[in-house]
């Protein structure tokens, strides 16, 4: 349609490659929701759609924009921590029960793995911090504890997320997916090309929320206490970089600004990068090579997993060469 300028695509993971491809052919901009998609494949295909485009692809990687995650990525570029070295999130998902485990995230055909759906965002700001992409990874984890509910919802009725603080312990949880096939807990190492090492956990059943990272170089570590800072709630990133013996909150501590807005205030910056970026102006967000490296890392991870720990090596992203989608990115380096 001639009036439509951008499409913003936010259906399932499996959709994505479908309904992209086709924006991007019939010449429209395109916000992207990730994972960018649910296979290799599909991100490459995704790419090639991107690369013969008219219209610009932009993949919704919102917590490039995290305050918290800036300012550990501001650290490191002052050099306050050395060269990076090592890199170990975690991250405790107390809703994902009432969430991922209550309609179509619950099966693979649909997500693959929520190495995608979640772990994307991790792994992505892994490797933003990092400065480099996996090159290999090796996975491990199971579907150990919503496989033994069995209150599950009809394969007729529609599923819905249901959040409920009473819906405690895990294994009290009602109307799940009659499908249940995605791993509740999973777990990842991997090797960055650059020489960099980072593991990650995703878990589905902790009693609290919290998204952890802690990065080590050869001058010091920082790591943060809490992601988001808002009215009510807080963030604050720790620095280490004098010898010392223990010492819970380091010898510097950085207290991230309340915020407003979705996701602790990254979403209308996001969504304002994207405004710039199809203004032909520098972007500050995931680029195409980036997001494609997400979706490829936790592809692998998931496979590596179900494979007995085999590790596999990630092949590298496409070289795209329309200059609508290779614009410089401003990232703090």
């Amino acid at each position: 349609h001639p009036g439509v300028d951008v499409v913003f695509v936010c259906t399932p993971d499996h959709l994505h490659a479908e309904h992209a491809i086709a924006a991007l052919d019939a010449g429209k901009h395109v916000f992207l929701e990730k994972p960018m998609a649910t296979t290799i494949a599909d991100c490459d295909r995704i790419a090639s759609a991107a690369d013969r485009s008219r219209g610009k692809l932009y993949v919704g990687h919102n917590m490039r924009f995290f305050p918290v995650v800036r300012k550990m990525h501001e650290l490191i570029a002052q050099g306050m921590i050395g060269r990076v070295e090592a890199i170990w999130c975690r991250h405790f998902i107390s809703y994902g029960g009432d969430a991922y485990f209550k309609d179509w995230h619950s099966e693979r055909k649909y997500t693959n793995s929520l190495l995608l759906q979640k772990g994307a965002h991790d792994i992505d700001v892994i490797h933003y911090l990092g400065d480099g992409y996996t090159k290999r990874v090796v996975g491990m984890g199971k579907l150990s504890v919503y496989n033994e509910v069995t209150d599950r919802r009809k394969p007729e009725e529609p599923g819905a997320s249901q959040f409920d603080p009473g819906n405690w312990p895990p294994l009290s949880q009602k109307n799940l997916s009659p499908v249940i096939d995605v791993e509740d807990h999973s777990m990842i190492l991997m090797q960055l090309a650059n020489g960099v090492q980072a593991s990650y956990l995703q878990c589905h059943y902790t009693p609290d929320d919290c998204r952890n990272y802690t990065i080590i170089g050869t001058g010091g570590r920082i790591e943060n206490y809490g992601d988001m800072s808002l009215p009510e709630s807080w963030a604050t990133v720790h620095l280490w970089n004098r010898r010392m013996g223990y010492q819970e909150h380091g010898n510097e501590v950085f207290r991230i600004p309340d915020t407003t807005g979705g996701h602790g205030g990254a979403d209308p910056q996001m969504i304002q990068d994207f405004l710039n970026f199809l203004q032909d102006e520098p972007s500050n967000g995931a680029t195409i090579q980036d997001a494609r490296m997400a979706v490829a890392t936790g592809c692998l991870g998931a496979l590596s997993l179900r494979e007995g720990s085999i590790p596999k090596e990630v092949p590298p992203a496409p070289v795209l060469t329309n200059e609508l989608q290779t614009i410089p990115a401003c990232l703090i380096k």
